[in-house]
């Protein structure tokens, strides 16, 4: 993440960058004081940043040796990428999309839980792509819906309507403008003034309320058609009530 400016110093007085080009330190990095820093989940720039839509968030590629923070997902390289600039609705999106998630049919990175899609799902000493369980090597399973095995492999649901549906419409994250904050908002978010609004984490249930509501009649026909379609379960996971 910079500042509009492109550097990490609100005065322009340190490092420029440029979106495209790469930079090397040589010499010791130190976590926090020598080296380039960035974060793998998006949602951490944020404690170095104020929330600011004028200010950049760039995909970046560490090249060369690296340094983990210990509290947070900040790393520390000495040679990095700047590959490119993501708009402000990339940022939102990229911030959001299911990190993290626990439990059932979630998508995105890091998750654990049964019928998930996304990386580093749940499982000890996997190898290919998108496991649960124990030392397994398909590179494509097939998955579950619903608690029960299906004929979709993992990467035709991933490349699915349905997927495709969540990614688009689904956050757990929406903006509030300043003008509708209330005063305990605007308390607990005195930056407010500055960025005009925050960033607010709804819950699992209120994201899929929203992004329901918002649906097609024909959106939502994708769900209420996937294989083993359980109407009880869509509901415990989603907060959905269905006629199906």
């Amino acid at each position: 993440m910079f500042y509009p400016n492109m550097t990490c110093s609100p005065n322009g007085k340190k490092f420029q960058y440029e979106v495209g080009k790469e930079y090397k330190h040589d010499g010791e990095i130190i976590i926090c004081r020598v080296g380039f820093h960035f974060c793998i989940k998006a949602a951490h720039c944020f404690s170095y940043y104020s929330f600011d839509h004028t200010n950049i968030v760039c995909e970046v590629e560490a090249i060369g040796k690296t340094l983990t923070h210990s509290e947070d997902s900040k790393i520390c390289t000495d040679h990095i990428r700047i590959i490119r600039k993501l708009t402000w609705d990339e940022v939102l999106k990229v911030a959001n999309d299911g990190a993290n998630n626990t439990g059932h049919s979630n998508s995105g990175d890091s998750n654990s839980g049964d019928s998930n899609s996304g990386d580093r799902n749940s499982g000890d000493s996997n190898s290919g792509y998108r496991n649960s369980g124990a030392f397994c090597t398909d590179n494509n399973p097939k998955i579950w819906l619903f608690d029960k095995p299906t004929e979709i492999y993992v990467r035709d649901w991933e490349n699915g309507r349905a997927v495709k549906i969540m990614y688009e419409y689904l956050n757990f994250c929406i903006w509030v403008p300043s003008s509708i904050m209330t005063d305990e908002e605007k308390k607990a978010h005195p930056k407010y003034e500055t960025t005009e609004g925050y960033l607010k984490t709804i819950s699992h249930k209120e994201g899929w309320a929203n992004m329901w509501g918002n649906l097609s009649e024909e959106n939502r026909r994708v769900f209420l058609d996937l294989p083993n379609f359980d109407a009880k379960k869509f509901e415990e996971i989603t907060g959905i009530k269905t006629e199906k």
